[in-house]
């Protein structure tokens, strides 16, 4: 019992002398940043219990100033609350704040970040862009879409029409009309039975990536990762995502292989057959493999959702 009783007291002391000489630590340390105190491990993130995270960032505000650090864990963070402040971020030093962090969710599904939203800022990245900005999303090309934009709309129009007098849950019209023209514009004809489970693959992936994870907090604990469970469910969802996307791919190869002159008319062009005629050129810093387009098609799905109204 004395050993015990020993042990114990010893544990104590030394986690009481970590937390006084952190926060020792703390007072005289001059922070270019203002911030609330540090717990040791997990840094401010008690800060943000007790109330709905906004409201506790705003609070924090009122206390420290449009400005603040966050210390999440082992993620280092800035909090604005200033539209000027905003503005010099976004705008004037924006090259700085380019890169994303690197998130599980997304270094999975977007195959090691290989996309353009989650990509570090660099090279490669500037690459992405170039492509998405004049051949991907550029106006001419969400204009190409009318005719699916004008398909979709009646097929809407026409399930609702089949519903009259009954209860319509318009939300849930809404999202497969938008989902639909979404696929259609990023894979050109697919299956339904495709269709319906790409769109219940992206609804999880939103779910996981929206959510808040531990493990995003600790990134050199990757065993969190496997604990939280959320590592295993990505990889399942990333699987049956690539078949999807892999089958697609070669069915647009085969169409090229088949038809010499095929996407003469950028008209009659999806997003797949966009990167595959790009690949085929040739004239790239950065080759395009099918991971590459898997996972920029992945990412333009997203970014397709405020083109397609």
């Amino acid at each position: 019992m004395e050993l015990l009783s020993f042990t114990l007291n010893l544990i104590t002391f030394f986690f009481f002398a970590t937390i006084l000489l952190t926060l020792i630590k703390e007072r005289k340390r001059s922070h270019t940043i203002p911030g609330p105190w540090k717990l040791p491990f997990i840094g401010c993130m008690h800060h943000l219990i007790g109330s709905l995270p906004h409201r506790r960032l705003k609070n924090l505000a009122q206390k420290h100033g449009p400005l603040i650090h966050l210390q999440l864990g082992e993620v280092s963070a800035a909090v604005v609350s200033s539209p000027n402040l905003a503005k010099e971020i976004m705008k004037t030093r924006d090259l700085s704040f380019a890169s994303r962090p690197e998130l599980l969710t997304f270094k999975i599904v977007c195959y090691d970040s290989k996309d353009i939203l989650f990509s570090p800022y660099g090279d490669y990245w500037r690459q992405m862009r170039k492509i998405c900005v004049t051949e991907l999303l550029s106006a001419k090309s969400v204009r190409s879409f009318h005719n699916i934009r004008q398909d979709e709309v009646l097929h809407l129009v026409a399930a609702i029409g089949q519903l009259a007098g009954k209860s319509v849950n318009i939300t849930e019209k809404l999202f497969s009309h938008t989902s639909s023209m979404v696929c259609r514009a990023a894979f050109g004809q697919v299956s339904k039975e495709d269709q319906y489970e790409f769109v219940r693959l992206m609804k999880q992936v939103a779910a996981l990536g929206g959510g808040f994870d531990i493990a995003d907090l600790f990134p050199s604990y990757k065993i969190l990762h496997v604990l939280t469970g959320l590592k295993p469910k990505l990889l399942q969802i990333s699987h049956k995502m690539d078949i999807i996307f892999e089958s697609s791919i070669k069915e647009h190869v085969k169409n090229r292989t088949r038809n010499k002159k095929f996407i003469a008319d950028s008209n009659q062009e999806d997003l797949i057959d966009v990167l595959l005629r790009i690949r085929h050129c040739g004239d790239l810093q950065f080759p395009i493999a099918n991971d590459n387009i898997k996972a920029i098609i992945f990412a333009s799905q997203t970014t397709l959702n405020s083109f397609l109204p």
